[in-house]
Protein backbone atom coordinates (compact mmCIF):
# COMPACT_ATOMS: atom_id res chain seq x y z
CA UNK A 1 0.00 0.00 0.00
CA UNK A 2 1.06 3.66 -0.92
CA UNK A 3 2.23 6.12 1.63
CA UNK A 4 -0.22 8.50 0.53
CA UNK A 5 -3.27 5.96 1.47
CA UNK A 6 -1.47 5.77 5.09
CA UNK A 7 -3.00 7.57 7.94
CA UNK A 8 -0.83 10.01 9.68
CA UNK A 9 0.54 9.45 13.20
CA UNK A 10 -0.11 13.23 15.17
CA UNK A 11 1.90 13.62 18.36
CA UNK A 12 -0.22 15.04 20.55
CA UNK A 13 0.95 17.21 23.46
CA UNK A 14 -0.72 17.07 26.87
CA UNK A 15 -0.44 20.21 29.41
CA UNK A 16 2.27 19.67 32.23
CA UNK A 17 -0.04 19.66 34.83
CA UNK A 18 -3.58 20.97 36.33
CA UNK A 19 -3.97 24.35 33.48
CA UNK A 20 -6.46 24.46 30.84
CA UNK A 21 -5.41 23.10 27.88
CA UNK A 22 -6.55 26.17 25.45
CA UNK A 23 -4.55 28.04 28.10
CA UNK A 24 -1.01 25.94 26.99
CA UNK A 25 -1.77 24.29 23.65
CA UNK A 26 -2.39 25.98 20.41
CA UNK A 27 -5.70 26.28 18.93
CA UNK A 28 -4.85 24.25 15.71
CA UNK A 29 -3.56 21.32 17.86
CA UNK A 30 -6.54 21.18 19.83
CA UNK A 31 -8.63 21.18 16.91
CA UNK A 32 -6.65 17.90 15.33
CA UNK A 33 -6.92 16.19 18.58
CA UNK A 34 -10.68 16.59 19.03
CA UNK A 35 -11.23 15.11 15.13
CA UNK A 36 -8.92 11.51 16.21
CA UNK A 37 -11.22 8.55 16.86
CA UNK A 38 -8.09 6.81 17.71
CA UNK A 39 -5.71 7.72 20.32
CA UNK A 40 -2.26 5.55 21.36
CA UNK A 41 -1.48 6.48 25.19
CA UNK A 42 0.77 5.89 28.30
CA UNK A 43 -2.59 5.33 30.68
CA UNK A 44 -5.56 5.49 28.82
CA UNK A 45 -7.66 6.97 31.65
CA UNK A 46 -5.73 10.06 31.87
CA UNK A 47 -6.32 10.27 28.21
CA UNK A 48 -9.85 10.16 27.96
CA UNK A 49 -9.84 12.56 30.97
CA UNK A 50 -7.83 14.96 28.55
CA UNK A 51 -10.34 14.06 25.50
CA UNK A 52 -13.22 14.90 27.88
CA UNK A 53 -11.53 18.31 29.20
CA UNK A 54 -11.13 19.50 25.03
CA UNK A 55 -14.69 18.14 24.09
CA UNK A 56 -13.68 15.72 21.19
CA UNK A 57 -16.02 16.36 18.19
CA UNK A 58 -17.65 12.92 18.58
CA UNK A 59 -18.80 11.05 21.35
CA UNK A 60 -15.75 10.02 23.84
CA UNK A 61 -16.97 6.38 24.09
CA UNK A 62 -16.74 6.28 19.92
CA UNK A 63 -12.37 6.94 19.99
CA UNK A 64 -10.40 3.87 20.35
CA UNK A 65 -7.73 4.77 23.10
CA UNK A 66 -4.77 1.85 23.05
CA UNK A 67 -1.97 1.65 25.72
CA UNK A 68 1.58 2.01 24.63
CA UNK A 69 3.85 2.37 28.58
CA UNK A 70 7.51 0.85 29.43
CA UNK A 71 5.72 -2.11 29.67
CA UNK A 72 4.46 -2.77 26.29
CA UNK A 73 6.78 -5.75 24.70
CA UNK A 74 8.06 -4.47 21.26
CA UNK A 75 6.27 -7.39 19.76
CA UNK A 76 3.27 -5.83 20.83
CA UNK A 77 4.10 -2.72 19.13
CA UNK A 78 3.61 -3.11 15.36
CA UNK A 79 -0.05 -3.89 15.91
CA UNK A 80 -0.83 -0.61 17.24
CA UNK A 81 0.07 0.85 13.97
CA UNK A 82 -2.42 -1.50 12.29
CA UNK A 83 -5.26 0.92 11.90
CA UNK A 84 -3.06 3.20 10.28
CA UNK A 85 -1.18 0.89 7.26
CA UNK A 86 -5.09 0.38 6.69
CA UNK A 87 -5.74 4.40 6.29
CA UNK A 88 -6.98 5.58 9.76
CA UNK A 89 -4.92 8.73 11.71
CA UNK A 90 -4.18 8.42 15.52
CA UNK A 91 -2.59 10.46 18.11
CA UNK A 92 0.37 9.62 20.12
CA UNK A 93 -0.31 11.12 23.77
CA UNK A 94 1.90 11.76 26.32
CA UNK A 95 1.06 11.72 30.08
CA UNK A 96 3.08 15.48 29.90
CA UNK A 97 4.63 17.68 27.32
CA UNK A 98 5.34 16.04 24.65
CA UNK A 99 5.36 12.48 22.84
CA UNK A 100 8.11 10.76 22.80
CA UNK A 101 10.20 13.15 24.73
CA UNK A 102 11.06 11.12 28.12
CA UNK A 103 8.11 9.06 26.92
CA UNK A 104 7.53 5.78 25.98
CA UNK A 105 6.14 6.98 22.84
CA UNK A 106 9.61 6.80 20.57
CA UNK A 107 9.39 3.03 19.76
CA UNK A 108 6.37 3.98 18.11
CA UNK A 109 7.41 7.01 16.35
CA UNK A 110 10.47 5.21 14.91
CA UNK A 111 8.41 1.84 13.48
CA UNK A 112 6.30 4.53 11.91
CA UNK A 113 8.99 5.35 10.17
CA UNK A 114 9.89 2.12 9.25
CA UNK A 115 6.59 1.67 7.87
CA UNK A 116 6.31 4.41 5.86
CA UNK A 117 3.50 6.32 7.97
CA UNK A 118 3.67 10.09 7.91
CA UNK A 119 4.42 11.21 11.33
CA UNK A 120 3.27 14.92 12.21
CA UNK A 121 4.69 16.58 15.37
CA UNK A 122 2.40 19.51 16.58
CA UNK A 123 2.79 22.51 19.02
CA UNK A 124 2.64 22.36 22.78
CA UNK A 125 4.32 22.39 25.93
CA UNK A 126 7.51 20.84 26.41
CA UNK A 127 9.32 21.13 30.41
CA UNK A 128 12.88 20.72 28.86
CA UNK A 129 12.71 23.57 26.56
CA UNK A 130 10.89 26.06 28.45
CA UNK A 131 13.30 24.93 31.42
CA UNK A 132 15.82 25.54 28.92
CA UNK A 133 14.72 29.16 27.83
CA UNK A 134 14.31 30.26 30.95
CA UNK A 135 17.32 28.90 32.69
CA UNK A 136 19.56 31.76 30.94
CA UNK A 137 22.19 28.65 30.56
CA UNK A 138 24.06 27.51 27.22
CA UNK A 139 21.07 27.21 24.72
CA UNK A 140 23.66 26.97 21.89
CA UNK A 141 25.36 23.31 23.50
CA UNK A 142 23.21 20.90 25.81
CA UNK A 143 22.81 17.86 27.07
CA UNK A 144 19.35 15.65 28.21
CA UNK A 145 20.03 12.98 30.20
CA UNK A 146 16.33 11.76 31.26
CA UNK A 147 16.39 10.39 34.80
CA UNK A 148 19.29 10.06 37.33
CA UNK A 149 20.59 6.96 39.02
CA UNK A 150 18.54 5.84 41.93
CA UNK A 151 21.14 4.85 44.32
CA UNK A 152 23.76 7.24 46.33
CA UNK A 153 26.82 6.59 44.53
CA UNK A 154 25.71 6.15 41.08
CA UNK A 155 23.83 9.66 42.20
CA UNK A 156 26.95 11.16 42.97
CA UNK A 157 29.15 9.67 40.33
CA UNK A 158 26.54 10.55 37.52
CA UNK A 159 26.65 14.05 38.98
CA UNK A 160 30.19 14.42 38.75
CA UNK A 161 30.38 13.68 35.23
CA UNK A 162 27.55 16.04 33.68
CA UNK A 163 29.53 18.42 35.79
CA UNK A 164 32.57 17.60 34.23
CA UNK A 165 31.41 17.35 30.61
CA UNK A 166 29.44 20.86 31.15
CA UNK A 167 33.07 22.21 31.90
CA UNK A 168 34.71 20.59 29.00
CA UNK A 169 32.28 21.28 26.50
CA UNK A 170 30.48 24.32 27.37
CA UNK A 171 27.34 22.21 27.57
CA UNK A 172 24.24 22.79 29.82
CA UNK A 173 23.37 19.53 31.02
CA UNK A 174 19.41 18.74 32.05
CA UNK A 175 18.06 16.35 33.63
CA UNK A 176 14.53 15.21 35.20
CA UNK A 177 13.09 13.88 38.53
CA UNK A 178 10.33 11.43 39.98
CA UNK A 179 8.74 14.17 41.61
CA UNK A 180 9.13 12.83 45.53
CA UNK A 181 12.95 12.69 44.99
CA UNK A 182 13.20 16.18 44.03
CA UNK A 183 14.83 17.45 47.39
CA UNK A 184 17.03 14.33 47.75
CA UNK A 185 18.49 15.01 44.04
CA UNK A 186 18.79 18.71 44.95
CA UNK A 187 20.18 18.02 47.82
CA UNK A 188 23.29 15.61 45.82
CA UNK A 189 23.66 18.12 43.49
CA UNK A 190 24.66 21.46 46.51
CA UNK A 191 26.67 18.15 48.30
CA UNK A 192 28.43 16.93 45.18
CA UNK A 193 28.85 20.04 42.69
CA UNK A 194 31.52 23.18 42.74
CA UNK A 195 30.54 25.84 44.44
CA UNK A 196 30.60 28.27 40.98
CA UNK A 197 28.48 25.55 39.31
CA UNK A 198 25.12 27.32 38.04
CA UNK A 199 22.46 25.60 38.90
CA UNK A 200 18.54 26.22 37.70
CA UNK A 201 15.24 24.90 39.26
CA UNK A 202 12.51 24.97 37.09
CA UNK A 203 9.58 23.71 38.79
CA UNK A 204 5.59 23.66 38.28
CA UNK A 205 6.00 24.82 34.36
CA UNK A 206 2.96 26.92 33.08
CA UNK A 207 1.52 26.51 36.37
CA UNK A 208 -0.29 29.21 38.68
CA UNK A 209 2.86 27.63 41.43
CA UNK A 210 5.76 28.08 38.51
CA UNK A 211 9.21 28.70 39.87
CA UNK A 212 12.24 29.57 37.70
CA UNK A 213 15.35 30.52 39.36
CA UNK A 214 18.54 30.23 38.33
CA UNK A 215 22.29 30.67 40.76
CA UNK A 216 25.64 29.01 41.96
CA UNK A 217 25.57 26.09 44.03
CA UNK A 218 26.68 28.50 46.96
CA UNK A 219 24.19 30.39 46.84
CA UNK A 220 21.34 27.45 46.74
CA UNK A 221 23.34 25.70 50.11
CA UNK A 222 22.26 29.33 51.63
CA UNK A 223 18.17 28.89 50.37
CA UNK A 224 16.71 25.48 49.19
CA UNK A 225 13.48 25.15 48.07
CA UNK A 226 11.09 22.68 48.84
CA UNK A 227 10.57 20.46 45.60
CA UNK A 228 8.00 17.19 46.93
CA UNK A 229 5.24 16.60 44.48
CA UNK A 230 6.64 18.97 41.97
CA UNK A 231 7.16 18.33 38.57
CA UNK A 232 10.95 19.71 38.23
CA UNK A 233 13.37 20.33 35.82
CA UNK A 234 17.16 20.34 36.67
CA UNK A 235 19.73 22.20 34.92
CA UNK A 236 23.58 23.37 35.56
CA UNK A 237 26.24 24.63 33.74
CA UNK A 238 29.63 24.33 34.78
CA UNK A 239 31.77 27.68 33.35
Amino acid sequence: MSSERRGSLYLLPNTLGDVAPEAVIPAGTLDRARSLDYIIAEDPKTARAFLKRIAPTRPLQSIRVERLDHNTRPIDIPALLEPLVEGRNAGLLSEAGLPAVADPGASLVRLAHEQNIRVVPLSGPSSIVLALAASGLDGQRFAFHGYLPIAEAELVSTLKECERQSRKLRQTQIFIETPYRNDRTLAAMLRTLAPATLVCVAADLTLESEAVKTRPVVAWRKETPQLKGRPTVFLLLSE
